[in-house]
């Protein structure tokens, strides 16, 4: 389950460290499409327990990379994205109103950006190739939500031109991130079967976004499918932790 606590401590790796700090990423978009599921009625009750959820692990984890926190310049990083979370986390906990959803939604974009920075951040401290291959893989994570987190406010008819534009390089980012993944040296066979397996998950939810193109929409079919990603995502990026783990291992050795 990917929105469980993960086992984080003051010890935890630099591979931990992306994973986790990656996971915030997700977790911004997560809660902002739940709270658009929650103004538009769609799965009601599974999105105010996926809110709920969203920004309890948030807290959590935020807490945690203070622990792990190995410089200053990540730290002040942290700094950043303690700014903006602390005005976001009240604003997207209350009952959805269209008048506030683009403001909200501007502020959810900083703080995925600031997010974003710290995954950076830790990805160059760590000095490990494998770096990459933790942040992409759960980049895609984010990337499952933030599709759908457009898709429920396009579903909402939320007036923002600027929605197709980030849905677009949205959808067009995972596919090519999915193709960077699926040729890395790195992947066992077990990484390679699956990422086959989002593969065949990314083309199905494909066709669904396709219907959207005709004013057709079925969030609730995307709900599924993008959650069903972000699952096998987590997963994903959670193997390509542990292939870091070993190469950090031997580089120290």
């Amino acid at each position: 389950m990917p929105l469980a606590a993960p086992n984080v401590s003051w010890g935890m790796t630099d591979a931990e460290a992306i994973n986790v700090s990656g996971r915030q990423r997700m977790l911004s978009q997560r809660m902002m499409k739940s709270y658009l599921m929650l103004g538009a009625d769609i799965k009601a009750d599974e999105a105010q327990k996926q809110l709920d959820q969203s920004v309890a692990l948030f807290e959590s984890q935020f807490l945690a990379l203070r622990d792990y926190a190995p410089d200053e310049g990540i730290n002040a990083l942290l700094d950043k994205v303690e700014g903006i979370w602390l005005t976001h986390r009240q604003a997207i906990l209350q009952s959805p109103d269209k008048k506030n959803v683009d403001e909200l939604m501007r502020d959810n974009l900083k703080l995925l950006t600031a997010c974003n920075d710290v995954v950076k951040a830790i990805e160059n401290y760590s000095g490990i190739a494998s770096g990459r291959l933790v942040n992409i893989s759960g980049r895609q994570r984010m990337l499952s939500q933030k599709i759908a987190k457009v898709y429920m406010a396009l579903a909402w008819n939320i007036d923002d031109p600027g929605l197709n534009d980030e849905f677009d390089a949205a959808v067009n980012l995972f596919e090519e991130s999915l193709n960077e993944l699926k040729e890395s040296d790195s992947n066992t066979e077990e990484l390679a079967v699956a990422l086959t397996r989002v593969s065949n998950q990314w083309s199905f939810s494909r066709s669904g976004f396709e219907l959207s193109e005709a004013g057709r929409y079925v969030p609730t079919v995307i709900s599924v499918t993008t959650e069903s990603i972000l699952k096998k995502m987590d997963a994903i990026t959670d193997q390509y932790q542990t292939v870091m783990n070993k190469q950090q291992m031997l580089a120290a050795e």
